[in-house]
């Protein structure tokens, strides 16, 4: 992660996005991008380390959990979602389980279930 998120602003920015998904609408682009992007930060806090990629497209993708690094090429534990998605799973909405059956959760590599580390906040 590029720019740390001021804790201020990454809540204004989720507490946004949740009120415009409440009212079954789009939550703004930069809102979206900050929420994703602060959740990140939160998820790296509480799980340093790089054998883990966490991807959002477009807003943001971090390394993170404790093990072997990665340094080259696709990593061999790898997670992507849509910024929705890592919202519900970052904020409890949603359960890890349930996404992933969904199939709105791609997670490859034995150390890519961050079910033990979801939700960040309640």
């Amino acid at each position: 992660m590029a720019k740390k998120i001021d804790i201020a602003d990454g809540r204004a920015a989720l507490d946004a996005v949740r009120t415009a998904a409440a009212a079954g609408e789009k939550p703004a682009r930069t809102a979206s991008a900050t929420a994703v992007r602060y959740l990140l930060q939160l998820l790296d806090e509480k799980a340093p380390g790089n054998s883990v990629e966490v991807r959002v497209p477009p807003f943001g993708a971090v390394q993170v959990v404790q093990g072997p690094r990665h340094t080259r090429g696709t990593p061999p534990n790898v997670v992507e979602m849509d910024a929705p998605t890592w919202v519900a799973l970052a904020t409890g909405v949603e359960a890890w389980a349930d996404a992933v059956a969904a199939g709105r959760v791609i997670a490859s590599g034995v150390r890519a279930d961050l079910s033990d580390l979801l939700p960040l906040r309640p």
